[in-house]
């Protein structure tokens, strides 16, 4: 799965202002290693003027049992089988080699290969009983600081969870922003026309390369010619 992107740079600089700035310039950190930060049509919604549409409400509704709970990284407890739920949804998804159980692993426990500072844990209330420990059967490695979330790399348990579990994990993520003070949500870019779903919240800006740009039928226009 190749990713879309204009420009790579590699920080060494790992204050909040540097990294903020870099997200202001349309780039969003990588999974590739520690410090890099790729340029893309990054999609952000601006928290302030996001609320939640009747869409919105009905995937809520879809898992009205869905909490989340805010895990610090890197986890002093991970467990295998958080990797192995990763590696089969991005094998189902996107095909095989795209994620693997050892990088997963790094991504929340190796702060010297790692960019990512925030795992959210979503737990369907409904199928709990199903579940054979309280890891969660939804998740998202996301980056954050005072300003920003960078919901990025989300994932869940397919065998376990509603269709509609990725959408409502997201909707919750907006939520969470919304509700601690969060200036921005990113939430990876807009590259292929199965993207398009990302375009369902108010208050949303994409980085056209030059600005941020809120046109969303202009977005919706490049995503159908891919």
């Amino acid at each position: 799965m190749k990713y879309l992107h204009w420009n790579q740079e590699n920080i060494t600089d790992f204050s909040v202002d540097k990294i903020e700035t870099m997200y202001e310039n349309g780039y969003v950190f990588t999974r590739i290693d520690k410090g890099v930060m790729q340029q893309t049509r990054s999609l952000r919604i601006v928290i302030a003027n996001f609320e939640l549409s009747s869409e919105n409400k009905r995937i809520l509704k879809k898992i009205p049992d869905l909490a989340i709970k805010i895990l610090t990284l890197p986890l002093s407890d991970y467990d295998y089988s958080i990797g192995k739920i990763a590696k089969d949804f991005y094998e189902t998804k996107f095909g095989r080699g795209i994620m693997s159980v050892q990088k997963v692993k790094e991504m929340l426990t190796d702060t010297e290969k790692s960019n990512f500072n925030l795992l959210l844990n979503f737990q369907d209330g409904s199928r709990s009983k199903n579940n054979k420990s309280d890891l969660g059967t939804g998740f998202a490695i996301c980056y954050s600081s005072p300003s920003i979330i960078h919901y990025s790399y989300p994932f869940y348990d397919l065998n376990d969870c509603s269709k509609d579990m990725g959408l409502a994990m997201m909707v919750k993520a907006v939520q969470y922003a919304k509700n601690n003070g969060f200036k921005y949500l990113y939430l990876g870019s807009l590259q292929r026309p199965t993207d398009v779903y990302k375009l369902q919240f108010s208050g949303l800006e994409w980085f056209d390369g030059k600005i941020w740009n809120k046109d969303l039928i202009e977005a919706k226009k490049i995503l159908a010619l891919k």
